[in-house]
């Protein structure tokens, strides 16, 4: 079967699709790739990845495009499943032979509601899913794919699902596909050099974190290792066949996990010479990262969530503040940037934690951070949390646009509240002169950087317009003088 893998086009700029761990639109518009569609769409040769947001791709243009395929995978997110839904049928109303597969954490999770509400879906494959559809375009029934939902005489039938994927050695390089289907020069996250690549070098992850999406719904715990010949060949396929890639990113749930596979990794690295970035937990010692750093690694993705130690207790994150301090004065000594990221709103978060948090942040003082709000996503430990406490609101979890939003509310935080906590973290970081100074030195002497630079202001200062629009409307709405009707 002709085959389209879809990273939908869910809003307009929507940037929290099929390779995001956290579906949300970013504050700066940022696309990562769409790696777990590359992996079934390298095993069928006559397939087509199509990456909707990054390539300005339509609803009518994608629905015009479904003509010429006889199965879509569309991988789906909780915030735009409803317009997903909708496409799909669409394209099943002008090729009603399509047959069509969903994927990703929301059917994952929810496959019987899925079917049962949604006739344009024909099947979903659970958590992993790359030789499922594979096996499937080939001519293999439903009934003999693991990890398989779909209709059958009335009724959901769910497969059980089948062992996880432990030789990835096996799997197809996603590099081939990017080469065939993609732009790399679409690609564009803020903290990272670009054009950049990125590829995985490891399945899973085995930290416990109650809020992580991927490891509790898609792909699991257990940490499985590509060998390191292999990914050191892809990265050498990658520097030959992308010359203006300027940065590989290894995106991983967690690159670093351990010393001995690292070290190893870094060794066959760094003969070819290259730049990359990667994510990192704070327990990283300090001779990993020297060998990184070696090996040509630039910067660091890292949650260090909260500055709140009952916090990070609360949600499992298996690391503490004093942690994360000697992790970061690590990675100063080594000159390795790292991108912080935190949330607002996890279990048992006051005002008092949040300006910890800020403070704590502020301390660290790293290159630069990104700040979310908690979401429940379903299929997590939080998710049950929120429902078990009643904490979780049936507001919507992002805007009209995809951009976040609160749908859990604590004792004295509100979702005005908690959305003005995000921009007071924002301001009080990067409106500092050191911060500041910072931005605009790479601006001074780099062409490239400043029009980048700009381009990304601009939309971040849409952005919290936007914002502060909504905590005005919610404090007035708080404030406005409730009509008490004394009846008949």
């Amino acid at each position: 079967m002709r085959t389209l893998f879809l990273n939908p086009p869910s809003f307009e700029g929507f940037d929290g699709g099929a390779s995001s761990r956290w579906p949300a639109s970013r504050e700066i518009e940022s696309y990562w790739y769409p790696v777990w569609l590359c992996y079934p769409a390298g095993m069928l040769p006559d397939s087509k990845v199509v990456d909707a947001p990054p390539h300005k791709i339509s609803i009518e243009q994608t629905v015009e495009m479904g003509k010429d395929f006889e199965l879509l995978v569309l991988y789906t997110s909780t915030p735009g499943f409803h317009v997903d839904v909708k496409m799909a049928q669409m394209m099943k109303d002008v090729n009603p032979k399509l047959k069509v597969a969903f994927v990703g954490p929301p059917v994952t999770v929810e496959p019987d509601k899925t079917l049962r509400d949604t006739k344009a879906i024909d099947f979903v494959v659970r958590r992993e899913f790359d030789y499922q559809i594979a096996d499937y375009a080939k001519g293999k029934p439903l009934e003999e794919l693991p990890g398989v939902s779909f209709r059958k005489n009335g009724h959901v039938i769910n497969n059980p699902e089948g062992p996880a994927i432990e030789n990835l050695d096996e799997l197809p390089w996603v590099t081939k596909v990017y080469k065939r289907d993609l732009d790399i020069t679409r690609y564009n996250v803020p903290f990272l050099l670009n054009p950049f690549v990125s590829l995985y070098t490891s399945r899973g992850c085995p930290a416990l974190c109650t809020f992580c999406l991927w490891p509790q719904t898609h792909s699991g715990h257990r940490w499985r290792l590509r060998s390191s010949d292999d990914v050191a060949n892809e990265a050498r396929y990658a520097l030959e066949n992308f010359p203006q890639m300027k940065e590989i990113f290894f995106d991983d749930d967690t690159f670093n996990y351990r010393k001995e596979r690292t070290i190893e990794l870094c060794k066959k690295l760094q003969p070819l010479k290259f730049t990359w970035s990667c994510t990192s937990r704070v327990t990283t010692d300090y001779d990993t990262l020297k060998a990184m750093k070696e090996a040509g690694c630039r910067l660091l993705i890292v949650g260090y969530e909260s500055g709140d130690p009952q916090i990070l207790k609360n949600i499992k994150k298996g690391a503490t503040v004093e942690m994360a301090q000697r992790f970061t004065a690590n990675c100063k000594k080594l000159d390795l940037k790292v991108h912080g990221d935190f949330i607002i709103g996890l279990p048992g978060e006051t005002r008092e934690s949040i300006r910890k948090t800020i403070d704590f942040a502020k301390k660290l003082d790293n290159e630069t951070i990104q700040v979310s709000i908690a979401h429940p996503y379903p299929g997590t430990e939080f998710y049950d949390y929120v429902v078990k406490n009643n904490l979780i609101t049936i507001d919507s979890m992002t805007d009209e646009t995809g951009h976040q939003l609160p749908n859990v509310v604590y004792p004295g935080l509100d979702r005005g509240e908690l959305v003005e906590w995000v921009e007071k973290f924002y301001g009080e970081y990067f409106f500092r002169p050191r911060v500041i100074w910072r931005i605009v030195r790479k601006a001074v002497f780099n062409g490239d950087e400043r029009r980048r630079l700009t381009k990304e202001a601009r939309e971040y200062m849409a952005l919290r317009s936007k914002r502060k629009r909504f905590v005005a409307d919610h404090k007035a709405a708080k404030s406005a003088p409730v009509t008490v009707s004394s009846g008949d």
